[in-house]
């Protein structure tokens, strides 16, 4: 079974979206971060249930979705590392 790390990144962005939504609801805002962490459990199991992401196109370079937001992940052996996670409408891009 896979460990799940959750990078500095990925929090931030997690962060940023629930401060985003609290704005209007804290008891929202608690449950999107609640279930989008939920979303990510499969992983440690099936790490690659994910597509591959379009925009790097590697096999160990993967996203799932939850609700409108992709949650990108690499796979680097047992360890599952979640990168970013980013609204699909946004025009994502990777660094270079």
């Amino acid at each position: 079974m896979a460990k799940i790390i959750w990078s500095p990144a990925a929090l931030d962005d997690i962060d940023a979206i629930a401060e985003f939504i609290s704005r209007d609801s804290s008891y929202q805002a608690a449950l999107f971060v609640d279930r989008l962490l939920e979303s990510t459990v499969r992983l440690e199991i099936f790490p690659e249930t994910g597509r591959i992401i379009p925009e790097i196109g590697k096999n160990d370079c993967r996203e799932v979705m939850y609700g409108s937001y992709r949650i990108m992940y690499k796979i680097a052996g047992e360890e599952i590392w979640i990168t970013g996670v980013v609204h699909g409408a946004r025009n994502w891009k990777p660094k270079e």
